[in-house]
């Protein structure tokens, strides 16, 4: 699933192309996503002037000049790509948001289970954003944070962080990461970590993210980013996906277990 450095790589890719734009056409090819588009969604957008672009955890917005936004989820396999007009057909393309000056944003998602919804402005806010937990960049979001968000939890550390009601984006494959940075075992108890480790984990999530971000994402089977090109974030992993392989500071076979029901991979000396 595209995380939070691949979203952001596509809102980066996208902006030059959208903002200041008008909206000249939408087509609908397949409404039956995981939260269908709306059956009004092709009038709503004609005519609109895309004036930003944002991003709110995993989540993609296009800005409106009248106030409502555009909300894009990618899903498992969803891909939004920048393309001429008329560009050929391929199976899964669901949705074009066509611009006046002749590009247009095509949603492409084999699954469905993507989404693309409108956000009126006269709601304060989306039941898909209520109860997101900080955004890794911002102020509200360090070790002081955390450590207190983390009193009384049983829960592996690595599950703590991956919650999105905790912070946003720190997925699978950058908790994993940020928590061998950080050289704490991903199955301590979130409430047995020290306010110190903590204060070192949130900046590791942040740099982790960020070299991410800044390296186009993580190379996943269905991730591309807006030109089509994938992440090559994968070949600096330092654990995820790396059971029996040495570790790349000590030498120690990576050792995988499931945590949450998700891989997780540590190393057993760098990581207590």
């Amino acid at each position: 699933m595209p995380e939070l450095p691949e979203v952001e790589t596509i809102r980066r890719g996208v902006e030059p192309y959208v903002v200041d734009r008008r909206i000249s056409r939408v087509l609908v090819r397949e409404a039956r996503m995981r939260w269908p588009v709306p059956p009004d969604f092709a009038e709503q957008l004609r005519g609109r002037l895309i004036v930003g672009t944002s991003r709110r955890g995993k989540y993609l917005l296009l800005h409106l000049d009248n106030g409502d936004r555009v909300l894009i989820h990618l899903g498992m396999s969803g891909r939004l790509l920048v393309l001429d007009q008329g560009h050929p057909l391929i199976k899964h393309d669901h949705v074009d948001i066509e611009l006046g000056d002749g590009k247009m944003l095509r949603f492409h998602d084999p699954r469905r289970f993507g989404a693309v919804l409108l956000w009126r402005h006269a709601d304060a806010s989306h039941p898909l954003l209520a109860g997101m937990g900080p955004e890794p960049f911002s102020d509200e979001f360090d070790g002081d944070y955390l450590h207190r968000m983390s009193r009384g939890r049983s829960a592996a550390i690595k599950s703590f962080v991956m919650d999105g009601r905790i912070v946003v984006g720190a997925g699978n494959i950058y908790a994993a990461e940020s928590l061998f940075r950080a050289g704490i075992r991903p199955t301590r108890a979130a409430g047995d970590v020290s306010l110190p480790r903590y204060r070192v984990l949130a900046s590791m999530i942040r740099d982790v993210l960020n070299e991410a971000i800044m390296q186009g994402g993580t190379t996943l089977r269905d991730f591309a980013g807006a030109d089509g090109a994938a992440g090559y974030f994968q070949q600096d992993l330092y654990v995820y996906g790396r059971d029996t392989q040495p570790c790349r500071s000590c030498a120690t076979p990576i050792r995988r277990l499931v945590i949450g029901q998700r891989s997780s991979f540590f190393c057993p000396r760098c990581q207590r």
